[in-house]
């Protein structure tokens, strides 16, 4: 999926530009030297990339269901996804698990993916990402239940802080059925953990 079909521009390539230059020349370096002439403008693009999900609907992407009768848990597994820790500005990668108990509609499986993304895209903390997911499977599928697991490693713990690489955090959300129903959680755990 492109950048695209999250968002136009909307980003202020001026003002990224302008406050770039600002903290380069803030940690004691010249903006204006060759190496660094156009990584203001180099910036702007990238946090326009790495921040297209902050005018997307991620709802938009559950509106077209298909009618099915199908009462088993429907799973995507290792989706991954790019965001930006807000505390810190700095990235964390990893995948997406996610389980659902349709109610009767089901939806295209591309759209979990871009879901994923429109949620990813944003200044972001995994936890309220995993919850987000979980509710929007919820809300827009009226879902019997669902489970969402996140794996991520976070570039504020491994490279800077504490500087700990390896270390994966790994968040859950589990909502309805799957929440109240000890066999269906099972089940929903065991194919997300496979």
């Amino acid at each position: 999926m492109t950048q695209a079909t999250l968002t136009e521009q909307r980003v202020d390539h001026a003002r990224i530009v302008n406050a770039v230059r600002d903290i380069l020349l803030a940690i004691g370096d010249d903006p204006d030297r060759e190496g660094l002439r156009d990584t203001p403008t180099r910036v702007a693009r990238m946090y326009e990339e790495l921040f297209a999900g902050m005018h997307a609907d991620p709802r938009s992407y559950l509106k077209k269901t298909f009618t099915e009768k199908y009462n088993e848990m429907v799973v995507v597994r290792d989706v991954p996804f790019n965001s930006m820790c807000e505390h810190h500005l700095m990235p964390f990668e990893g995948k997406a698990h996610i389980a659902y108990l349709p109610d009767g509609k089901v939806v295209g499986l591309s759209k979990m993916a871009r879901v994923v993304d429109a949620f990813a895209l944003r200044p972001q903390v995994q936890e309220r990402m995993t919850t987000q997911i979980a509710d929007l499977l919820m809300d827009e599928l009226n879902a019997q239940g669902a489970a969402v697991v996140l794996e991520a490693v976070h570039s504020c713990m491994t490279c800077r802080g504490v500087k700990k690489p390896g270390s994966v955090m790994v968040t859950s959300a589990i909502r309805g059925v799957c929440s109240t129903n000890p066999a269906t959680r099972a089940e929903a755990m065991s194919l997300l953990h496979k």
